[in-house]
């Protein structure tokens, strides 16, 4: 390109990725990989054609609103789009694309090791080895709940709850159930049995994993008054959206034994503002929102954006639009 589109990549990218950035565009780089204020972004972004953000910048409709009229588009480095307001961006005429595919692997991986991580007591046994408090070995010692043969629900059958849904059937004999928006082909189903609301899926569920993305019907879909349809000892596993689980409720079905345990990738108002009773609970395994995090995964986003812009400069349609 003899004149290379400016695009304002708003935190570190794997080196890979940026690279090719380098190659065929004028990118503006966060080598500091901090936040942007919601000042700094819309400052940045005088004279750049493109954006390409993470689920971490918060693209309200004031902040679209205010973006110079040289952005064109917003590229994605996500699967996620409810950190952009969509509305706001077909308003303005700008074009809106996310990362599809290529992180269901990694994500269902992470799911399938808060579900083990919660139902074998992980966290606590790893603390009682590093602290020293681990002093002998009994037929009562640390026994937690066996995964193998078991009912797995899940909400939300797409890309990553089908890979879920595959990895726990095939590997540890699991029965499957969902709930989803449309009940899917009998070829993609392979034996999982579908039930057309939350409250028929639920009693059926002694693990529950969620993996539909977070929208005005589905947050806080996670309540108290669901949670108290799930089986007795019920494990609850959550790598989508820290949204569809309502906080106080969850605690308090762990503080009472209703649910056996937790295993959290994603919370309401990460990282700062995350529940801070589930600090306190040894009956839940947290991770830091990696559900995406390999070095192949990583990449494999960071190029699909990247195809998504190339098509968009190309004059083609971006195969990942979604505004």
């Amino acid at each position: 390109m003899v004149n290379k589109p400016k695009i304002l990549v708003t935190r570190k990218l794997p080196e890979a990725v940026e690279c090719r950035l380098e190659q065929n565009y004028q990118p503006i780089l966060n080598h500091d990989d901090r936040l942007y204020s919601a000042e700094e972004l819309i400052g940045l972004s005088e004279g750049a054609v493109a954006i390409l953000p993470c689920h971490t910048e918060l693209l309200t409709a004031k902040i679209i609103g205010d973006l110079p009229e040289s952005v064109r588009i917003i590229a994605n480095f996500s699967v996620g789009v409810d950190h952009c307001d969509l509305e706001a961006a077909k308003s303005r005429g700008i074009v809106v694309t996310n990362t599809p595919d290529v992180l269901s692997d990694a994500t269902a991986e992470i799911a399938m090791l808060l579900m083990l991580g919660a139902a074998r007591r992980a966290s606590e046994g790893e603390r009682l080895v590093r602290s020293k408090e681990w002093k002998d070995w009994s037929p009562d010692f640390m026994v937690g709940i066996q995964v193998s043969g078991k009912r797995l629900g899940i909400i939300g059958m797409g890309r990553v709850g089908q890979v879920m849904a595959r990895n726990a059937r095939d590997g540890f004999g699991m029965e499957i159930h969902y709930h989803n928006r449309s009940q899917l082909p009998t070829d993609l189903e392979a034996g999982s049995i579908y039930y057309d609301s939350v409250e028929e899926l639920l009693p059926h569920c002694q693990f529950l994993s969620l993996h539909c993305p977070a929208t005005p019907e589905s947050i806080g879909l996670l309540n108290a008054e669901r949670i108290a349809i799930l089986p007795e000892d019920a494990i609850v596993v959550n790598t989508a959206r820290g949204a569809l689980i309502e906080d106080e409720a969850l605690a308090t079905a762990l503080i009472s034994g209703k649910i056996a345990a937790a295993g959290l990738d994603v919370y309401n108002n990460e990282p700062a503002g995350i529940f801070p009773g589930y600090r306190d609970l040894t009956n839940i395994f947290l991770l830091p929102h990696i559900g995406s995090a390999t070095r192949e995964t990583r990449d494999a986003m960071g190029f699909r954006a990247l195809a998504n812009l190339d098509a968009f400069f190309a004059g083609s349609e971006p195969v990942d639009r979604v505004a």
